[in-house]
């Protein structure tokens, strides 16, 4: 699973039909470039990998009145909009340490009707305490590292990760049933993307080749 594929394609989505630099900036605003692999180089290679595989439409715009190479907008296709329905789901729900997975899905999940997304992170906490059980049949945290020396803190670090991700999202699902957030179905969704002209407070000053595309 591919936290910059649900990224760059629920950010894509999000505009309608937007270039690479605009992608960049909306990612940079929302810090992924600090959690996830979200910087200026996968970016454009997850862009133009997309569109080669169908899930994005690239069109070519006239070049500016300053000169310059046309550059390129992106749009999502019906099977990029599916592919990014399969990758929010998934993401919400699987439970593999990753913490920019976790991190992409959360950022869309308005996406999804309410209901199906308290679905899904009821599921999420299940599979949690599924992963748990194994775990502990064997090893029990409060007998301590045993044998395994300090290597055992491995362990513990482990535990104390899914204990602390099943409380949080037991804590998001009881912030969702109260009403927060507006979810799809329910009327204008929350503009998580930055306007035409819009300065990013969060702007790098590394440039990349394809900015000018």
């Amino acid at each position: 699973m591919s936290a910059i594929r649900l990224l760059v394609l629920g950010a894509v989505r999000q505009h309608g039909r937007a270039h690479g630099y605009q992608i960049r900036n909306d990612l940079e605003y929302w810090g992924a470039h600090e959690w996830s692999h979200a910087k200026p180089g996968s970016i454009y290679h997850a862009l133009k990998q997309m569109a080669r595989q169908g899930l994005l439409h690239a069109h070519e715009i006239a070049p500016s009145t300053a000169g310059g190479p046309p550059r390129t907008e992106y749009e999502i296709t019906d099977r990029g909009d599916e592919e990014f329905f399969r990758l929010l789901r998934e993401s919400l729900v699987a439970y593999d340490q990753k913490t920019d997975i976790q991190s992409a899905a959360i950022g869309f999940l308005v996406e999804l009707p309410r209901a199906e997304v308290l679905e899904l992170l009821r599921e999420r906490i299940e599979g949690i305490g599924r992963w748990r059980a194994a775990v502990t049949k064997d090893y029990v945290p409060e007998d301590g590292p045993g044998q395994l020396g300090h290597i055992g803190e491995i362990m513990n670090l482990w535990l104390h990760t899914a204990d602390s991700d099943a409380a949080w999202t037991q804590g998001l699902i009881d912030r969702l049933e109260a009403g927060a957030y507006t979810f799809a179905g329910e009327g204008e969704p929350f503009v998580g993307v930055l306007a035409a002209g819009q300065e990013n407070p969060h702007a790098t000053a590394e440039r990349h080749p394809d900015d000018d595309r």
